[in-house]
């Protein structure tokens, strides 16, 4: 298909109608020159695919279809390849639904457990949120459906999210915000990307061409088109100038007439637009030409594909000689989630699933007795439901309870007021465990938890939302069938006080200022040295791990060449397991403030018992490098950098340091009231200075008195210096003795100003 030839043909109005949506799902077609609408559709944890009422919320009924683990299960299995095969899966239902677009997944970054949606995102950490994305990503694209990843950019928070700005420095946004985005496009290249609701440091999303035209497609080399989220437009034809290709859903044609009226008023380039059209309409043959609607959906068999993907995304946070269950030993379920599981969030990801497996449904067969514990709609446990949990714990060798956040917790639209669960939960398991000392707790949830029971009970398995089949998948755990194998994509705090964004989270009236800076989750959690209740990376398994040998490609390198780091795994227990290597690194002495370490390689391992096996990354420069704000570019500073190979960001097995050179000059500019520390730093400016310092250093400490106990006591050489290295040299003028003048200074800056 010649797109430009087609656009060439077509009216201002119809090229203008094209750049919003027909309804709510599909683009416009312009029947007058044969273009078909193509349809779009929410995930990204399954489709949910509207045929009559539509709205963008889960409100309404969409088709029968599989519900696979949500984002925030999937992140904690660590798996490209894993998740690359759902993501295949789901291309495949595509296919045969006839959606071109399935708009998903979202990447944002954890910025506090609070967010009501932290259930559809990844990760409070950039690289695995990026590597996740785009293996995602691949997977469906693979199947010649687009992909829309969203949203695009810094929407951390449900609460005032259309009107919200979020407030953040360049070098927050570009280590923290943005790198999931970029990796994504840079690995996988998604069709389209969904700009947020959002405001960014007061600019709406929609119509910022920084975000929309120079870092996302002149700096990235994003190809494809940019949408709205529903109902994110605020001025139409300043976003359409930014790099808003398409609004979603319709508008009723009240902003295609604006565009229209723009470009007759030459407000707006025609060009512009046509580039628009070009994109959208490249997008749509790219599906239309490759579209394959025989395309078989096996529900069954997805949903068997959905219980071995949540298995591998459990994670087991506690487990003192408790789990595995034994066949043959009677278990108590106790919690209405072990026949009604909590698997998937609200709102626009809500997957009307076509089947659910329940734990007690996938436990037939097994001496298993059930005892409802709560009400999780009502959010209350009655005393008779007490009463029978207790009376089922004191009977069974182990007791299991499946506790987790109500659907009510968590949704698109709004944030969570606090990090706990329901208190009829907390207060069933402390019965439990108090009559039976084998206490396992399960829980269903997107976001982390407070655990005020943590000390009472003897396992605790952290399930997510695993989808429709968690069921399933969790019995496979308990039971030993499956080792768990997942590891936490976000730090568990003790409590909610801990999170850094704790004073700042939600912001005042529609400022939300991100104060904490790069330090979110596990960088600030290290760098304080805080006790957390898990750590992010953590994760236990029916196995164990061990790591040695250590290796570097290179002792020095410089920051354009690259670094292999090779480490030996060995499983050293005796059943079949998974680990996840998780490589960080930290600078070790920095006057950037900087993390203590960040995870800059992760792989998945599968190991026999005894079995061990050499895991090797590569690091190239971003690995070691920080976003330098007076270059606006990654940079590497000089400096010795450890690399560390361990379990979870505060379990770290083995570790070796490597010297990064930098290549790159930075170049000062110094001033009067530059301080001697500063210049101090560069070498060069040394030798410049030396002259100078020692007339400083004569003035400070003159010879005469260099002997006396008088001037030893009051001012010795280090204390002079000491003092020096705070003075601007402005001071100089001050302190020389008469013998420095304002034509020398200048001589001296002119000196160090052409280093």
């Amino acid at each position: 298909m010649d797109i430009k030839a087609l656009v060439s043909q077509m009216t201002l109005e119809e090229k203008a109608g094209l750049c919003s949506g027909l309804d709510f799902w599909h683009t416009k077609p312009v029947e007058r020159l044969g273009v078909p609408a193509v349809m779009v559709s929410d995930g990204p944890h399954g489709l949910r695919k509207q045929d009559q009422e539509a709205d963008h919320l889960g409100i309404n009924d969409s088709i029968k279809a599989v519900c696979m683990p949500a984002a925030c299960a999937t992140a904690a299995s660590f798996d490209r390849d894993m998740i690359e095969k759902m993501g295949e899966a789901i291309g495949d239902s595509c296919q045969h639904e006839q959606l071109s677009v399935v708009l998903g997944p979202a990447v944002n970054i954890k910025r506090s457990p609070l967010c009501g949606r932290n259930f559809e995102y990844f990760s409070e950490d950039p690289y695995l949120a990026g590597e996740m994305s785009a293996a995602y990503i691949n997977g469906v694209q693979s199947r010649n459906v687009g992909t829309s990843i969203k949203h695009f950019a810094a929407n951390n928070q449900e609460h005032r999210r259309m009107s919200s700005s979020s407030n953040a420095d360049e070098r927050t946004l570009r280590e923290i915000y943005l790198p999931a985005f970029e990796t994504s496009v840079k690995k996988a290249q998604p069709w389209t990307v969904m700009c947020s609701y959002n405001r960014i440091n007061g600019v709406y999303a929609s119509e910022n061409p920084w975000l929309l035209t120079d870092v996302l497609r002149k700096e990235w080399g994003f190809e494809g088109y940019v949408m709205s989220d529903w109902g994110a437009v605020s001025d139409r034809v300043a976003g359409l100038a930014a790099g808003l290709d398409l609004e979603m859903p319709a508008s009723g044609g009240i902003n295609d007439a604006k565009i229209v009226e723009a470009v007759r008023s030459g407000k707006l380039d025609e060009k512009l637009l046509d580039q628009a059209v070009e994109r959208i309409l490249t997008i749509n043959y790219r599906y239309l030409e490759n579209a394959k609607p025989e395309t078989p959906w096996d529900m069954e068999a997805q949903h068997l594909l959905s219980a071995e993907i949540a298995g591998d995304c459990m994670v087991l946070l506690k487990n003192e000689g408790v789990l595995p269950l034994k066949e043959d030993e009677e278990a108590a379920f106790i919690g209405e989630f072990a026949v009604k599981p909590r698997y998937q969030g609200g709102g626009s990801s809500h997957i009307n699933s076509f089947k659910t497996t329940s734990a007690m449904e996938a436990a037939q067969g097994k001496p298993v007795i059930y005892a409802q514990g709560y009400s999780a709609a009502e959010d209350t446990a009655t005393d008779e439901m007490i009463a029978e949990a207790v009376a089922a714990a004191k009977k069974a060798k182990v007791a299991v309870v499946f506790a987790g956040l109500p659907d009510s917790y968590e949704s698109e639209g709004y944030d969570r007021t606090h990090m706990q669960l329901p208190a009829c939960q907390n207060k069933l398991i402390e019965a439990v465990a108090q009559v039976n000392p084998n206490t396992v707790v399960v829980l269903h949830n997107g976001s982390p938890v407070e655990m005020p029971w943590i000390g009472k009970v003897k396992a605790v398995l952290e399930a997510y939302l695993g989808g429709q089949a968690v069921g399933l998948a969790t019995v496979r755990v308990l039971y030993g069938e499956v080792n768990p194998s997942g590891h936490l994509p976000e730090t568990f705090p003790v409590k909610l006080s801990d999170n850094p964004s704790y004073l700042f989270y939600g912001g005042e009236g529609n400022e939300a200022d991100y104060r904490e800076g790069v330090f979110v989750g596990y960088r600030y959690y290290d760098k304080k040295q805080m006790p957390v209740l898990f750590p992010f990376g953590y994760g236990l398994s029916y196995t164990t791990f061990a790591y040695s040998d250590l290796r570097l490609s290179a002792s020095e390198i410089t920051d354009q060449d690259t670094l292999d780091v090779t480490v030996k795994v060995t499983n050293t227990g005796s059943r079949f397991g998974k680990t996840v290597v998780q490589l960080y690194v930290g600078e070790k002495q920095s006057e950037v403030l900087r993390p203590v370490r960040e995870l800059k390689g992760f792989q998945k391992v599968a190991l026999q018992p005894g079995e061990s096996k050499d895991v090797t990354f590569t690091l190239c420069k971003r690995a070691f490098a920080y976003w330098n704000t007076q270059i606006h570019d990654w940079h590497v500073k000089t400096g010795e950098f450890t690399i560390e190979v361990g379990q979870s960001s505060r379990d770290i097995d083995v570790s070796a340091t490597v010297k990064v050179t930098s290549t790159v000059k930075i170049k000062q500019h110094y001033t009067m009231d530059s301080i001697f520390m500063d210049i101090m730093s560069d070498p060069a400016a040394v030798q410049v200075m030396a002259p100078l310092l020692e007339g400083i250093r004569k003035t400070l400490v003159p010879d005469s008195a260099e002997g006396t106990d008088a001037a030893k006591e009051a001012v010795s050489d280090e204390m002079g210096m000491a003092m020096l290295q705070y003075m601007p040299l402005r001071g100089a003028l001050s302190f020389g003795g008469g013998i420095v003048t304002q034509e020398m200074m200048d001589g001296l800056l002119n000196q160090l100003n052409n280093l």
